[in-house]
């Protein structure tokens, strides 16, 4: 007989409610288990991002290539992840989240064992696509899994365990990194992920449940094909705007290449009942407030990172392992706001925590601007430690508030569209900062970047998330209430 135990205070004292053994664990694991597991797991990619920025200048150094061209090894990342995005969801469906889960880790592993023994630029980018197609399958499948095992009303505090573990590596990254291209080689920031696999592949096979497959329709080739080549097209074209690599004419027409293979895309999704992205998610008011309203925010948070290693250690001369030790406050005030996102969101709702908090997160990104040389670096620590609470805030709320309306059997193709977007649009921030660094620092007439060239991208940047509060405002009071058991 299969061992039962109370777990609830019942209506009638004389018939308790009663829970098989399995039932209780899988209540436990729904908690926190599962998303700390796989939290755990998606640190390797957080890991690996916040280093490597913060690597960036030595490794331009030893290859004896411009620090904005290094930029180049992020941006491919990014774009491999947009291409391969669209079919994780349809891959998750027919083949089993954990399984896919699984082969992601696994790849992700070996390309990042490529990207250490990596000599040239090119070979560093090469690898970096490999990672980036891995990657696009891990981070929405694993947030697929957690899903699909976990009601609505629990999921806001489900996902503020599950990026707990993942906030870690932006905490870790930027000293580990400094100090690793202080004091030892670059390389070592893509094999120290081996050891990190190896530990998060016993863990997701452990404990991370089987989820059952889905009816999954045939793929959508033809759509994928549009929406690969248009969003490469979109990405390259912002890699290259105003970097005179290429000339113009080329540059236009990457643009204008990509934004038809996209136009084209929402044509023939129209006319396809199963077609790779679903666009009808958008005329869910929380999702497109989440979605494209977040794309403003997310723009900041892509070019940040990028931007900050750009100013501490090529404009005010820090070393790598100085710059890191600053930087990771703002990372470390994003995983302090990780325990208090559930009950701000169940005392003020999602509306109002999303426009007020975003005028506070616009204007901490301003701020950056205002950083100098002779800046006390304990103002800038503290900066940057505020910042990064209320950026994670903003964050947690929208990872939400995407879900709030979507029914089960749409939840891969929510999670697919909602990462696709989240990696292109900071895909476009790095692309954006980098250009507008290139662009102030021409107009200054100078040949190598200053904190003078690179303040008023941050202004710029800063500016642009405030765009995000068109899309607030029209959310209606109670949006998003069945996600924090707000009555």
């Amino acid at each position: 007989m299969t061992e039962v135990t109370a777990i609830d205070t019942p209506a009638d004292p004389d018939k308790p409610v009663v829970a098989t053994a399995e039932e209780r664990a899988a209540a436990l694991s729904r908690g926190w288990i599962v998303p700390a597991v796989i939290g755990s797991a998606l640190m390797m990619q957080t890991l690996n991002a916040t280093v490597l920025s913060n690597a960036l200048p030595a490794m331009a150094r030893d290859m004896g290539e411009d620090p904005l061209r290094l930029n180049l090894a992020i941006t491919m990342y990014l774009l491999a992840a947009a291409v391969f995005l669209p079919i994780s969801g349809w891959a998750a469906d027919k083949f089993g989240a954990k399984r896919i889960f699984v082969l992601a880790m696994a790849l992700y592993a070996l390309s990042s064992a490529l990207c250490g023994f990596a000599d040239t630029l090119m070979e560093l980018v090469g690898a970096r696509l490999l990672q980036g197609a891995a990657g696009a399958m891990m981070a929405p499948v694993g947030r697929l899994v957690l899903l699909r095992t976990t009601p609505k009303n629990e999921l806001v505090g489900a996902m503020s365990v599950l990026t707990m573990p993942a906030l870690l590596g932006p905490v870790i990254g930027p000293p580990v990194g400094g100090f690793i291209v202080t004091f030892w080689d670059w390389p070592w920031i893509f094999f120290m992920n081996l050891p990190i696999a190896a530990v998060g592949l016993l863990l997701v096979l452990r404990f991370a449940p089987n989820v059952a497959l889905q009816d999954a329709k045939r793929l959508d080739w033809r759509g994928m094909l549009l929406t690969g080549v248009g969003l490469a097209c979109v990405i390259f074209g912002f890699e290259n705007l105003g970097r005179d690599i290429l000339p113009a004419s080329a540059v236009a027409g990457l643009f204008f290449g990509g934004l038809a293979m996209l136009w084209l895309y929402a044509w023939h999704a129209r006319r396809t009942p199963h077609a790779i992205l679903d666009l009808s998610l958008f005329r869910l008011n929380t999702f497109q407030a989440a979605v494209i309203g977040g794309a403003f925010m997310r723009i900041a948070m892509g070019a940040t990172p990028f931007m900050l290693a750009m100013l501490l250690q090529v404009a005010f001369g820090m070393t790598a392992l100085a710059a890191g030790l600053l930087t990771f406050v703002g990372a470390a005030g994003a995983l302090i706001m990780k325990t208090t996102a559930p009950p701000i969101l169940r005392r003020f709702g999602f509306r109002r925590v999303l426009i007020v908090n975003a005028v506070i997160t616009g204007g901490f990104f301003l701020a950056y601007a205002l950083f100098r040389a002779d800046t006390p670096h304990w103002v800038i620590m503290l900066v940057l430690l505020a910042g990064g609470f209320f950026r994670s805030l903003q964050f947690t709320s929208l990872n939400g508030l995407a879900y709030a309306e979507i029914e089960q059997d749409r939840m891969s193709r929510a999670s697919t569209m909602s990462a696709m977007a989240q990696q292109l649009i900071q895909s476009v921030g790095i692309g954006l900062a980098a250009t507008l660094i290139h662009a102030f620092t021409q107009m200054a007439g100078q040949d190598q970047m200053t904190a003078a060239t690179i303040s008023p991208a941050f202004l710029v940047i800063g500016a642009i998330t405030f765009i995000s509060l068109i899309f607030y405002v029209r959310l209606p009071s109670n949006a998003g209430d069945e996600m924090n058991s707000r009555s």
